[in-house]
């Protein structure tokens, strides 16, 4: 029998990432989206107990940094990130290191305590330099058993400002035609670097990939992430574990019940297979199965969630 969203929050309460990256690659930003807040994180060690943020930097000045330490926003305390600190900095100790925490965070029995996804952050505004040895190590060393890897191109609109500049060299060009070509020759300037090639060309290559641009503005989401990390996860537990924990992107939640739920029960109904006496009871199987995919509108009864997702997909099938 499947878990219920409330089986899933009691017994699963927290999806656990890791976020590797060098230095400046936007990853807090990042969190801060993800977590929707301008705050700093909270930060525990791996027993628990909390760390004084002003310690834990001069710790990482000091060129220390314990990879176990756990990030957690007040915004929402279900995410629990941990942080790689850019081991191209440490060299091969730790690289190490991280190796390890993944191989044994990724076996651990409890799976509250595994991490469930990994989150490697690549800058655009250094897309000449993108696979460095760091990434050359991770992707070609570091078998993650089974953990998803999604590649995160972030500062992906510094591209943006790369193909202006080249465009503007281009003699004749009007403001409108800077502003319509802009965004094919960005996909160009990607295309060449071949980053995503390379990365898929290594021994343990990532699961997929996603672009973020300006999250240093208010208005942006990491809407992509959470889509590209969930559908990665493969796991219907584990899915509804993230998409429990996130609470932002009501269309994750919409897509999911559609796909998993709604669909299923059209495409049976419209096939035949159900009996006219089967419809009500297999229709009130189908509102609770889509409302387990809604476990933040606890005060919205099951039917009507039921009839936001069957409208959403019919409207999608059109």
């Amino acid at each position: 029998m499947p878990l219920s969203a409330e089986d899933v929050r009691k017994k699963f309460t927290r999806f656990r990432i890791l976020v590797v990256g060098r230095a400046n690659a936007g990853k807090t930003t990042l969190l801060q989206k993800v977590c929707n807040t301008t705050e700093k994180p909270l930060i525990f060690n791996g027993r628990g107990n909390k760390i004084d943020a002003d310690v834990v930097k001069s710790s990482v000045d000091r060129g220390y940094h314990d990879i176990n330490n756990e990030l957690v926003f007040q915004s929402n305390p279900g995410f629990v990130f941990h942080d790689s600190c850019g081991f191209e900095a440490g060299g091969e100790d730790e690289f190490k290191k991280m190796k390890e925490f993944v191989l044994e965070r990724a076996s651990r029995k409890k799976l509250n305590e595994r991490i469930h996804a990994i989150w490697y952050c690549i800058p655009m505004n250094e897309y000449h330099r993108a696979i460095t040895t760091a990434e050359e190590w991770f992707f070609s060393e570091c078998d993650t058993k089974g953990v998803p890897v999604i590649a995160v191109f972030t500062k992906f609109d510094a591209l943006s400002a790369v193909a202006l500049g080249e465009l503007r060299k281009t003699p004749g060009l009007t403001r409108k035609d800077l502003f319509e070509r802009t965004p094919k020759f960005v996909e160009e300037i990607f295309a060449n670097a071949n980053i995503w090639g390379r990365l898929c060309g290594t021994r343990h290559p990532p699961k997929n990939y996603v672009r973020l641009a300006k999250m240093n503005i208010g208005d942006t989401d990491c809407g992509p992430l959470l889509e590209c990390t969930t559908g990665a996860l493969g796991n219907e537990a584990l899915q509804m574990l993230l998409i429990s924990t996130q609470q932002s992107n009501l269309e994750l939640c919409i897509t999911y019940a559609v796909k998993k739920e709604a669909m299923t029960f059209i495409k049976r109904a419209c096939q035949g297979s159900l009996q006219v006496s089967e419809l009500e009871d297999e229709c009130i199987l189908m509102q609770k199965g889509i409302a387990k995919w809604f476990p933040h509108t606890g005060v919205v009864s099951p039917a009507m969630v039921a009839q936001l997702v069957v409208q959403y997909a019919m409207t999608a099938a059109q």
